[in-house]
């Protein structure tokens, strides 16, 4: 299946931009009634058909509509520290899409050796694994936030904090419930600070494990993304 990601579908007939109908038509050498899949990355799948091979603008016609294709029965929101190598951040960004997340907290920290990242680029990473791994909903880039602004927040998951510290912590698949939406936070490669994990377990975040070996940063991301996901099969 060849995915592109269309998020601004208004009508059947849709003109794909400058850099997308170059890569229909030279990359992809489509043609006229050729057959792809679109998605507007809000759960709609569209099964489309190439009208013309214009190579500034190519326009297709969508024949079929399958809405919420691959819908998921719970959330996941992991909120994590953005490494000092940008390209690791990116990794976690790229495989925690493929395998399945639905919002990513840039988490500003005490103990952050990276303050500041590029959200138009890391969306690209996130839209390019989005078509690769025939996702129909993209994952929300939240902007980056402090932590101590970030922690008082309300939101409707159950909530765990990841922390390195030999404080009493239970293993995630022990405590975290299928279909149950969850919030993560993973730290930075300095870990929490001890104020940080106070904070957390003072605002009902429970402290978890992912393992007996201490992980790098984007490591432990993709191991809470994909334990979830595991638990929920």
């Amino acid at each position: 299946m060849q995915l592109f990601y269309t998020p601004n579908i208004q009508s059947s007939i849709y003109c794909f931009d400058k850099e997308e109908s170059a890569h229909c038509v030279r990359v992809l050498r489509l043609k006229p009634g050729n057959e792809i899949h679109l998605t507007d990355g809000k759960g709609n799948l569209y099964l489309a058909k190439i009208l013309n091979t214009d190579i500034k603008n190519c326009s297709v016609e969508i024949i079929e509509t399958f809405a919420e294709y691959g819908k998921r029965d719970f959330n996941l929101h992991i909120a994590i520290a953005p490494t000092k190598n940008i390209e690791r951040f990116e990794w976690f960004l790229e495989k925690s899409t493929e395998i399945g997340i639905d919002i990513i907290t840039p988490l500003i920290c005490e103990h952050s050796e990276r303050k500041v990242v590029k959200s138009e680029r890391l969306n690209k990473i996130i839209t390019s694994a989005v078509k690769q791994s025939i996702k129909t909903y993209h994952p929300i880039l939240e902007d980056a936030i402090k932590f101590n602004n970030f922690i008082v927040k309300n939101y409707n998951s159950n909530k765990y904090i990841a922390h390195c510290e030999n404080d009493l912590k239970v293993a995630l698949q022990s405590i975290y419930k299928k279909n149950e939406n969850a919030l993560i936070l993973i730290g930075p490669e300095g870990d929490f600070s001890s104020n940080e994990i106070k904070k957390a377990l003072e605002n009902n975040y429970l402290p978890i494990s992912l393992g007996n070996s201490r992980l790098r940063t984007e490591t432990a991301g993709i191991v809470a993304c994909h334990s979830i996901n595991f638990l929920n099969e």
